[in-house]
């Protein structure tokens, strides 16, 4: 029989090679088709009599990327269809079916009684991994690239089809529920070490390594299905057991607050599972899978933290007609701590970069930034010493802006400030080739007003890191009123060339990010000025699933430089542009009692030295408050609400004021720019699943209390009135190719 998505071939010792290789997709991944085709496979393997065993490997360069999301996605659409035809009873078991049978394919390889060995030859993710766990054998190829694990926490769900009941048979507890609830894929080396694969072989030996095992008299029975099987940790209810559980449940509060439906599953999964025989167990963990399926979290994390983010890495919002560009050579200007990050992230990527600076010294101080966050790299094994004398050849530190002759993208990343920004374009312009593109790095600065510097508007444009740009995956692409299409397909293809993910945004001050976000400090700003407890502040922030509070936030930026743009802000626009109240607050913190943040080691919190312990909120903090409120007095619920309605709401503004065109942008640009509550798929997505018409209820309510901060704008009312939502009105166009 002739399979599309895998070829079987059965050699003269009736080992079945079963090579998965699905037509025109450069990855596996689970679709329909695979699971009916494995299913098939199973079934004509175990009747077939010449069939002594079963070798699954894959064609491509890895094995399988996890389960095609979009396949969920569907899913739940039609359990939406069944819910209203036939009732909820109908919708829950049709969903439960459905979701199961992967997890039963899986459990027919396991009991077919033919030995299946799987030949790992590259990455092997979620879906992908836990068809390897159900085989009887697991060999993968030496590749220190190859990382094998199950990730499907970190959008929202858990490994569905076997994960969370075999891998705590394989491994001892903590190091399994640190698998299953952080979705860290690991080397095959440490798979290996933690007993999840059985052997590493040299690339060229997978297959021969695998099918020896079959001849050899390789078992068709996995341990949990031994007589007599024990548990690598004891059972539950064992001194062990409880050792790993309650103290697992209080780690797992803390790191989300019960936040997270599909991580409060994993722990019942393996908690009940283990005191289970492996069918029941898989059944409990079917079950669950339903359930957080069903979840509006999955929902929202799925749309926003695999699909958008997918389309947008695919480039969505490229212009179509302009050719692909590849930036061979940059130049960042401005090598300080910003500058050289940005340098050190293109040299990475391959890319030739030219720091430049005022003077060779700092030019130079920018390239021993890169040579020192490589060399950090190499320590922590992420790195070879031969990448760092690679990476270092291709950054080129000087002060000479002649060196700008020949580069194809420019990046100028000096100080926050318009005549600073002014004085840079016009040294660098006269030595740029004719077809160059321009960007800035500014947070704030509305880049038409920047572009007026620049003599061809149409390429200059508005490139946003976020720092620590080594870690922080997002960039923001600022479009200015004049900015071409040119510029912006390079600046997107330069993105993609560096592994980041891009979202484009229209002109306007703080653009989208730094918009919000700045609405979620000067929250945390008013609740201290209203005297709730600084500690309070910044532990309902972190409930209401915020990555930091607002307090140490505003420590990480430096409080200077936020008593800065409020200052600029209000030359600019205004004394109404800012509160006053929290003007004084930030000259009292930085002008007078010298607080800078972080960086000066002391701000709303005190630092101390390296390896000397952690930091803690200043003591001096309640004598800068007008009055201190009682904190059981206190709604927490309300706490947590304001610091997510308040940058909810400016999301909303950003889309009324042209800002934000497609909202994938807003909710991935919101958490991977800032950390917004990943539960909840991101600022637009936060009004939509709540109900446009009960976020504005919610809106006035807040409104009504705290001031105009809260109050939705025009667009809002009007979708509420009509019940629409972002997704629904400003439905996003799919993804170019």
């Amino acid at each position: 029989m002739s399979y599309k998505n895998f070829k079987v071939e059965t050699d003269s010792d009736g080992i079945a090679l079963v090579t998965w290789d699905i037509p025109g997709r450069s990855m596996n991944v689970l679709d329909e088709t695979s699971t009916n085709e494995l299913d098939a496979i199973v079934k004509a393997t175990t009747a077939d009599a010449a069939v002594k065993g079963v070798v699954i490997t894959s064609a491509k360069e890895a094995f399988c990327a996890g389960a095609d999301l979009s396949m969920l996605e569907g899913m739940n659409q039609a359990y939406a269809k069944v819910f209203k035809e036939q009732g909820e009873t109908a919708a829950n078991q049709m969903l439960f079916d459905q979701s199961r049978r992967f997890s039963q394919v899986l459990r027919s390889i396991e009991t077919s009684g033919k030995p299946w060995a799987a030949a790992i030859n590259g990455l092997a993710l979620g879906g992908g991994f836990e068809i390897t766990l159900c085989c009887h054998y697991r060999v993968a190829a030496e590749n220190p690239k190859t990382r094998l694990g199950l990730p499907e926490v970190k959008v929202g769900l858990f490994p569905g089809a076997g994960g969370t009941q075999r891998v705590p048979r394989l491994v001892p507890p903590q190091d399994a529920m640190t698998i299953l609830l952080k979705g860290d894929p690991v080397t095959v080396d440490k798979a290996k070490a933690l007993n999840l694969i059985h052997a590493v072989v040299p690339a060229a030996d997978l297959i021969k390594a695998a099918k020896d095992w079959i001849k050899g008299g390789g078992k068709a029975v996995a341990p949990w299905d031994e007589k007599g099987f024990k548990l690598p940790g004891g059972p539950v209810f064992s001194k062990a057991g409880m050792m790993m559980f309650p103290a697992g449940n209080a780690i797992y509060r803390r790191e989300t607050y019960d936040n997270y439906p599909a991580a409060r599953a994993i722990m019942s999964c393996v908690y009940e599972g283990l005191q289970l025989p492996i069918d029941a167990a898989l059944r409990v963990e079917s079950r669950y899978f339903t359930s957080v399926l069903r979840s509006k979290e999955a929902a929202a994390m799925i749309r926003s933290l695999f699909l958008s983010m997918q389309e947008l890495n695919k480039g969505a919002r490229r212009p179509k007609d302009v050719p692909p560009t590849k930036v061979k050579k940059i130049a960042v200007i401005g090598a300080g701590f910003m500058g050289a990050s940005v340098g050190y992230v293109s040299a990475r990527a391959g890319l030739d970069v030219v720091l430049i600076d005022r003077d060779q010294e700092s030019a130079d101080k920018g390239k021993a930034h890169a040579q020192k966050v490589i060399e950090e790299q190499i320590k922590k094994g992420r790195a070879k010493p031969g990448d760092a004398e690679a990476l270092l050849a291709r950054i080129t530190p000087t002060a000479d802006y002649a060196a700008l002759k020949d580069v194809d993208l420019v990046i100028e990343a000096v100080f926050e400030d318009r005549k600073v920004k002014a004085e840079t374009f016009a040294k660098a312009q006269q030595y740029l080739k004719p077809d160059v593109i321009f960007a800035s790095n500014t947070s704030t600065l509305p880049i038409t007003s920047l572009a007026e510097s620049f003599k061809d508007q149409g390429k200059f444009i508005g490139i946003h890191f976020f720092s620590p740009v080594e870690k922080m995956m997002l960039v923001e692409i600022i479009l200015g009123k004049n900015t071409g299409d040119v510029a912006l397909a390079t600046a997107l293809d330069y993105v993609r060339q560096i592994g980041k993910t891009p979202i484009v945004v229209n002109d306007s001050r703080g653009f989208f990010a730094n918009r919000c976000v700045g609405r979620y400090v000067a929250e945390g700003n008013e609740m201290f000025l209203e005297g709730v407890p600084p500690a309070m502040i910044e532990n309902c922030a972190k409930m209401a699933g915020m990555p930091v509070g607002p307090l140490s936030l505003s420590d990480e930026v430096a409080l200077d430089l936020g008593l800065k743009i409020m200052k600029a802000t209000e030359a600019d626009l205004g004394p109404n542009a800012i509160n006053p109240e929290q003007k004084k607050l930030m000259v009292e913190m930085v002008e007078k009692q010298g607080r800078l943040g972080r960086k000066n080691s002391k701000g709303f919190y005190d630092y101390p030295e390296k390896g000397k312990g952690q930091k803690s909120l200043w003591p001096g903090l309640s004598a800068l408050q007008p009055k201190q409120l009682d904190p059981d007095t206190l709604d927490i619920e309300e706490l947590k609400q304001r610091f997510l309605v308040v940058q909810a709401v400016e999301a909303a503004r950003t889309v009324e004021d042209h800002v934000i065109t497609d909202p994938r942008e807003a909710d991935v640009g919101s958490i991977l720019g800032f950390g917004f509550a990943p539960f909840t798929g991101g600022t637009l997505s936060y009004i939509d699943f709540m109900g446009t018409k009960k976020f504005v209820e919610l809106c006035h309510k807040l409104e009504a209390k705290y001031g105009s901060r809260f109050t939705p704008p025009k667009l809002l009312e009007e979708m509420a009135a009509k019940g629409e939502t972002f997704y629904g009105r400003f439905a996003p166009k799919k993804a170019a190719a």
